[in-house]
């Protein structure tokens, strides 16, 4: 059996996941410096042990309203052409270990901006893990609202 591990999290009350070997960490923050001229999924920059980190705002990537940058926000820290790049999320997860063979095609009923960003889909523990393509998610160009 093959399987395929995720960093599972939550965004918006669904279910999503990164494959593990996309992740560099995950972490909460507080302090963040907004990006005047932005795009507006682009939560805004913190200081990572002398990196600076750009965060994209998933609710924004999913249309959603942008999230308030009070206190402490999750953030998982993902590898996308060799720079971190944080994605801004509600919850984080567990790591999930599954078998390659129940990768599932989107669900049919996925639309608007979020259909662009999922690859596909698991079944587990009866709810639906979304799997996303994270150069779509940290393409803050993507969205124009």
């Amino acid at each position: 059996m093959s399987t395929r591990q995720f960093v599972t999290f939550e965004v918006a009350g669904q279910f999503f996941g990164v494959d593990v070997d996309a992740v560099q960490e995950v972490l909460s923050y507080s302090e963040y410096t907004r990006v005047p001229l932005a795009p507006n999924a682009v939560g805004g920059l913190f200081n990572l042990r002398g990196q600076v980190i750009t965060a994209v705002d998933l609710r924004v990537q999913f249309g959603l309203p942008r999230r308030d940058m009070s206190g402490l926000v999750m953030n998982v820290i993902v590898r996308y052409e060799g720079e971190p790049v944080s994605l801004l999320v509600d919850r984080i997860g567990q790591v999930a270990d599954l078998d390659a063979q129940l990768f599932e095609e989107p669900p049919a009923t996925l639309t608007g901006p979020s259909r662009a960003l999922v690859t596909g889909a698991y079944k587990i523990e009866g709810r639906l893990l979304l799997v996303l393509d994270v150069a779509e998610c940290v393409n803050t160009a993507r969205v124009t609202a």
